[in-house]
């Protein structure tokens, strides 16, 4: 049987342990703080980059890897396993152009490959969690399309909602208007977000306070899945861990909680959402 390789990029925010536990190849997007140009995750850590961040006068800008990159790991891994199959798991392409670098590359490999390239239509640890699992999956030597499979199966049960500290960064980023910025900054408001069917970040409310939003991230969990007790989670955080603990004792109080992975908010990700960000992935065990 022929071995199956999981590649993907760096907003996969995927902790290191399980990178490397699971030989997951992964394809890093570029930062740049002016002219200073980073690897994401390679030449800055997440906690170097909220450093900049809080200090910049002015967000970083993000580019995706260009096909050539993806090439480059594609024909590695093909030399280093020959015969194998590469399944490529990306964020949205609603959010960023990396799925359609990952596409364009197959195209210009220049010798028989199999390669399929898989949009997650979501982002950080939303879709991290996919491609650990689908690593999973390939050690336990499942085909290719039958990891695709349980990929979809898992997409269509997960589900996600984040909370932003603040409302300065989506306005830096242009996603919403000054004004609106600083009332809710007055009015302490946090927005609940989420990401739609389509890979596309959307507003789902507004509450006033962060443990009023806390718990109201846990309500709509409950409204999504009434019938599901048993479940496993996983939590992003930006410079703070301790942040997401309470949220995860207010969790367990409603569900039955049987496995946690704690995911740091990448740069690329980061950039857009600011410190204090709490991300909640929840699937049934």
């Amino acid at each position: 049987m022929n071995k199956t390789v999981i590649v993907t990029d760096s907003t996969a925010d995927i902790p290191a342990d399980l990178v490397k536990q699971h030989n997951i190849h992964i394809v890093p997007l570029r930062l740049m703080f002016g002219e200073e140009t980073y690897l994401d995750g390679v030449e800055i850590s997440a906690g170097e980059f909220y450093k900049k961040l809080i200090q910049s006068a002015q967000l970083p800008t993000t580019s995706q890897p260009s096909p050539a990159d993806f090439v480059a790991v594609y024909e590695s891994i093909m030399d280093r396993y020959p015969g194998c199959s590469i399944i490529s798991i990306h964020i949205s392409s609603g959010l960023s152009g990396t799925y359609q670098s990952a596409l364009l590359a197959t195209s210009l490999i220049e010798r028989d490959a199999d390669i399929t390239v898989w949009d997650s239509k979501s982002a950080s640890y939303g879709f991290g969690l996919f491609v650990v699992h689908a690593a999973r999956l390939a050690e336990e030597g499942a085909a290719a399309a039958d990891i695709v499979a349980s990929l979809e199966e898992l997409r269509s049960k997960r589900r996600l909602y984040f909370l932003v500290d603040t409302l300065e960064y989506l306005q830096k980023g242009g996603r919403i208007g000054k004004a609106s910025a600083v009332l809710g900054t007055l009015l302490n408001i946090k927005p609940i977000l989420s990401i739609d069917d389509e890979g596309i970040i959307f507003p789902v409310e507004k509450v006033r306070g962060r443990k009023k939003a806390t718990a109201r991230m846990i309500e709509l969990f409950q409204q999504d899945l009434p019938e599901v007790r048993h479940i496993k989670v996983a939590v992003g955080h930006t410079a703070d861990r301790s942040l997401v603990e309470d949220f995860l004792q207010q969790l367990s109080a409603v569900f039955t909680v049987e496995d946690v992975v704690y995911s740091e908010i990448g740069p690329v990700i980061g950039t857009h959402v600011g410190p204090g960000t709490i991300a909640a992935y929840i699937w049934p065990a």
